[in-house]
């Protein structure tokens, strides 16, 4: 599974739901440290949208998200059968953003959650 620490715990947040919209900030490392993306990084708005539970994301994000509050921050080591499993990201050129069966640290924020509209 997918081992986590918090780095930064709230008192009292809200835990989003399955199929709920969340907004996290990350920033996702490979394992040896090099950055692959971020929210932050030039031409991104500063948040992620996406429904909890969908397909948008990595398994492995989900799984985070879910067991995290609102305004909480995590760092995340996501293994690859979470992440993006035997096929990486790779180029047609056989380049690879992120190779094949690689372990994934991602440092996540909870910015909010809300019910999808009806």
């Amino acid at each position: 599974g997918i081992k986590y620490a918090i780095t930064k715990s709230v008192s009292k947040g809200i835990a989003p739901q399955q199929g709920d919209i969340v907004a996290i900030e990350y920033t996702g490392y490979l394992s040896n440290g090099q950055i692959f993306d971020a929210t932050h990084s030039e031409g991104k708005k500063n948040a992620l949208l996406f429904k909890l539970g969908s397909t948008a994301v990595i398994p492995g994000l989900n799984d985070i998200v879910s067991n995290m509050q609102v305004g909480e921050k995590v760092q995340a080591i996501i293994p690859p059968q979470l992440a993006f499993g035997d096929e990486g990201i790779c180029l047609e050129n056989g380049e690879c953003l992120i190779k094949p069966d690689s372990t994934l640290v991602y440092d996540v924020l909870l910015k909010k959650s809300s019910i999808p509209p009806p």
